[in-house]
């Protein structure tokens, strides 16, 4: 059995397994919108291995973090857009 850890999501807290991207903890939750651009339109994650940037948050107060390749931590803040 997986260890569950509880993430932060806008305020919000969200159970994952240990081992889940932030990018899927934010999927499986139901956020679609993980930024907007300058122009105000929603954006999410669309390669899924970190090349194109689509799925950048703030985690922990740090900016532009991409979720696809950050592993969800116990207690760890994300905020999007």
């Amino acid at each position: 059995m997986s260890k569950r850890l509880t993430v932060m999501v806008d305020g919000r807290p969200v159970q994952v397994d240990a081992g889940t991207t932030v990018a899927a903890a934010l999927w499986n939750a139901g956020v679609t919108a993980f930024r907007h651009s300058v122009t105000g339109e929603e954006r999410a994650p669309l390669c899924g291995m970190g090349i194109c940037f689509e799925c950048r948050v703030t985690i922990d107060g740090v900016e532009h973090c991409r979720s696809c390749q950050t592993l969800c931590a116990d207690g760890m803040q994300v905020k999007t857009s």
